[in-house]
């Protein structure tokens, strides 16, 4: 089930579409500033709306938690498994947990494609939404981290993904990645995503892009302008 409009990227051609994709780029904290111009591919609601924290079950509890103990860590290990170090394979070993392989159903093959995959399991078993009630241990993706196609342009859909922490009282959601140096906690906020940090010092919004000279004027870096969806799976 897919809630709210996907809007360059249609219901129709979005599963084919995500085949293609690879897993995620590293990403730093220490990033340039962003552009103006509008975010292409971004599709994820922002405004006073977003975000909340609806009451965990158990099972959505117990992946947040799964997913703080991850952090620091530069490896990813789960039930006696390893998996790969980026963030597709992060986001794996955190529902291994749970019994849940987020890449069941849709093949094995080389090449990664993992964020992809990841967001096509979310459609087919569980749902993608927007909010404003975000759940802990639920997924949230992000476009146009790095330049997946080369053409400098910020057109590449379904490029990084994260685990839901916590919704801090400001709206602000904490999630859990892997990122160049290894699995950390950032930062988004979606009612303020154009801001890094407000007025009294406090982290809104993490560069989840590097800056380039190569980048087109309408090329963003914060996570609340990059993010695309977020998707319940554990209920």
């Amino acid at each position: 089930m897919v809630e709210g409009t996907l809007g360059t990227l249609s219901r129709s051609v979005l599963p084919v579409l995500v085949t293609g994709l690879v897993g995620c780029a590293a990403v730093d904290r220490q990033l340039g500033q962003g552009a103006n111009g509008e975010l292409a591919l971004t599709t994820g609601t922002r405004g006073e709306s977003c975000c909340v924290m609806a009451k965990a079950t158990p099972p959505q509890a117990a992946l947040a938690r799964v997913a703080r103990g991850f952090l620091g860590r530069s490896s990813i290990r789960a039930n006696g498994r390893s998996y790969s170090s980026d963030c597709s394979g992060l986001v794996r070993a955190i529902y291994a947990t749970r019994q849940v392989d987020v890449y069941s159903g849709l093949g094995e093959w080389d090449g990664g494609n993992g964020v992809g995959r990841i967001y096509t399991y979310a459609m087919q078993h569980g749902r993608i939404h927007y909010g404003p009630a975000v759940y802990p241990g639920d997924l949230v993706f992000f476009h146009n981290t790095w330049d997946f196609n080369g053409d400098g342009l910020p057109n590449d859909p379904l490029t990084h993904v994260g685990v839901v922490e916590q919704v801090e009282r400001d709206g602000t959601i904490t999630f859990v990645s892997w990122v160049s140096s290894g699995v950390e906690r950032y930062r988004m906020n979606l009612r303020h995503p154009n801001v890094h940090k407000s007025g009294n010092g406090r982290l809104l919004n993490d560069y989840l892009r590097r800056k380039t000279p190569r980048d087109s004027p309408a090329t963003r870096y914060l996570s609340g302008q990059l993010f695309a969806a977020f998707g319940t799976v554990i209920r």
